[in-house]
């Protein structure tokens, strides 16, 4: 694709709105970067394009801005409904996301990976087999460095192994992924999105350009899965926690069996996992389907699972007072990943909800709070319609910040207990980021008093 003397406009400066700004300045285009943002919020953006030639319009989201561009590229989040993207649309201007524009400049097979959680699990690992395996891999995409900046050096790797969004698939034209993983799908983002059903439709576009030599990996435990797989290109492979595909992985007691057509060809330890719970056997089946299709062998991959113990936010370890112990899982900013945290624990978990509302369907959770859980502790915005939802199933209190329902959830402990920080909303209107909110939970817990027992203690 040719960008000398194109006229682009990129619409947002977050880091792939600078990244694509970037790189279409210095192949030639004529390039207006725009943000709703005023220029006093915008510096280390502005900063980063400082001495490029291109145009900078902070504070507007004027549809006039659209005009007699070739092409528009939104940065991830930008909505479909945001005055601009309709204005494109309305005039014909093709509008792309990041990764299909930095697609046409890659080099690099990709092995690329979606789901409503557990993706940056998946993609780490994957990249971990790889090194292990001595491949060199590019790690990136909706987690660490964009697409759109890799492509721009050497690409000297073996693979690109990327995390994909809804909002970066949805705008795809090009984009092959020779390995694609679809984890699982669940109710997410409908702030942005119009229904699930769209949402689901662009989480299954990382399939769209796949050939028959590809490879393409579904969770047989989720529905629709199966009829999905009958309108793939790709050869197809599955995995399950629950039964035993003829193409894919499965659990045989302590043994996780991969099949290919019927006939079982590998075994792997189920203990070489040290990630708790069963969606993270999952992931794992996923990442090792997924490498053995890049070409790393059996031994590597055993090694590589067995020494990874996860990612930060994600039912992590915070601490123990008391005799209580506290799991962050942060990370977790919808109510599947709630869901999946609660069945790691056997223990009585008092459960942390709260912040600001992505219109969860928390009353999908009741089954697992009667079992599992021995009170909620609902905080941030969302307090007041979660109570609204599911504070009648087990004894709920309120606290408007996270430090107040940390220190509620402590006093309501008994010694063998697990304090859970799993929110089922966003982080934002009390942090930056789940990861802001998760170092923050952290810190609350190492400064709790042990001496400050727990109920039930002595």
């Amino acid at each position: 694709m040719e960008l000398k003397g194109k006229d682009i406009l990129v619409i947002g400066l977050g880091k792939t709105g600078v990244a694509a700004a970037q790189f279409a300045a210095l192949r030639g285009a004529a390039v207006t970067v725009t943000d709703e943002k005023p220029e006093a919020d915008l510096r280390e953006a502005l900063g980063a394009l400082a001495g490029l030639p291109l145009r900078v319009v902070a504070g507007s989201a004027d549809p006039a801005l659209v005009a007699g561009r070739d092409l528009v590229v939104p940065s991830p989040g930008v909505p479909p409904f945001n005055p601009l993207i309709r204005e494109a649309e309305r005039r014909g201007i093709p509008v792309v996301s990041e990764v299909e524009l930095a697609f046409r400049f890659l080099r690099v097979p990709v092995i690329a990976i979606t789901g409503t959680n557990g993706k940056t699990t998946v993609t780490t690992l994957v990249g971990r087999i790889l090194e292990r395996a001595g491949k060199r891999a590019f790690v990136g995409g909706n987690i660490g460095s964009p697409l759109i900046g890799y492509v721009g050096g050497p690409q000297g790797d073996d693979w690109a192994v990327l995390e994909l969004s809804s909002f970066q698939l949805q705008r795809i034209e090009t984009f092959r992924a020779r390995v694609a993983v679809l984890l699982n799908t669940a109710p997410d983002h409908l702030d942005y999105h119009a229904d699930y059903d769209e949402y689901r439709r662009a989480k299954e576009r990382i399939f769209e350009n796949q050939r028959p030599g590809d490879l393409a990996v579904l969770n047989a435990d989720e529905t629709g899965s199966a009829a999905l797989a009958r309108r793939l290109a790709a050869r197809v492979a599955f995995f399950s926690t629950t039964g035993a595909p003829g193409e894919g992985m499965s659990l045989r007691g302590t043994e996780i069996v991969y099949r290919t057509d019927g006939r079982e060809v590998e075994t792997y330890p189920r203990s070489m996992i040290r990630l708790p719970g069963r969606h993270n056997v999952e992931n794992v089946m996923a990442a090792v389907m997924a490498s053995r299709h890049a070409g790393c062998p059996p031994g590597a991959i055993v090694e590589a699972v067995g020494s990874f113990t996860g990612l930060a936010h994600r039912i992590e370890f915070a601490g123990e007072r008391g005799g209580v112990a506290f799991y962050d899982d942060s990370k977790g900013t919808n109510v599947s990943a709630v869901a999946r945290a609660l069945e790691a624990f056997e223990a009585p978990v008092i459960l942390l909800l709260g912040g600001r509302d992505k219109n969860g369907d928390f009353e999908t959770l009741e089954p697992l709070i009667r079992r599992r859980v021995k009170a909620l502790v609902l905080f941030g915005e969302a307090r007041g319609r979660i109570a609204g939802k599911i504070g009648n199933l087990v004894r709920t209190q309120a606290a408007p910040t996270l430090r107040d329902a940390v220190r509620t959830a402590y006093a309501e402990a008994a010694p063998g207990d697990v304090v859970l920080l799993s929110p089922g909303c966003a982080s934002f209107d009390e942090f930056r980021s789940y990861a802001h909110r998760g170092e923050a939970f952290q810190e609350i817990v190492n400064r709790l008093d042990d001496r400050e027992t727990a109920s039930g203690g002595s």
